[in-house]
């Protein structure tokens, strides 16, 4: 099991309970596949350095994670295919 730090970023036009839903969701994903989130961080609506999909803002969320590096691939392709899911980013911490 490895550390990660996952930030995405949902999409400005997702309703306040759309937007938890979706946070609940990959939150128990991370739990169902062995893991478990080690803490949320909801950064809030920001502005883009550039448009994204002709959105120039987004809700950023970053969840610090435990879990197998084979669910993390599993869960970008999930994550890609997610309805208001504007961008995703894993990264492996250090031990």
């Amino acid at each position: 099991m490895n550390k990660y730090e996952l930030l995405y970023i949902i999409s400005s036009d997702v309703t306040e309970e759309q937007r938890e839903e979706l946070i609940k969701k990959f939150s128990s994903y991370v739990e169902n596949k062995g893991g478990s989130v080690d803490g949320i961080d909801k950064w809030g609506i920001r502005k883009f350095a550039y448009p994204i999909n002709f959105k120039t803002e987004g809700y950023y969320v970053l969840m610090n994670i435990t879990m197998a590096p084979a669910e993390v691939d599993a869960m970008a392709k999930l994550m890609n295919i997610t309805e208001g899911i504007v961008r995703q980013l894993f990264v492996r911490k250090e031990k």
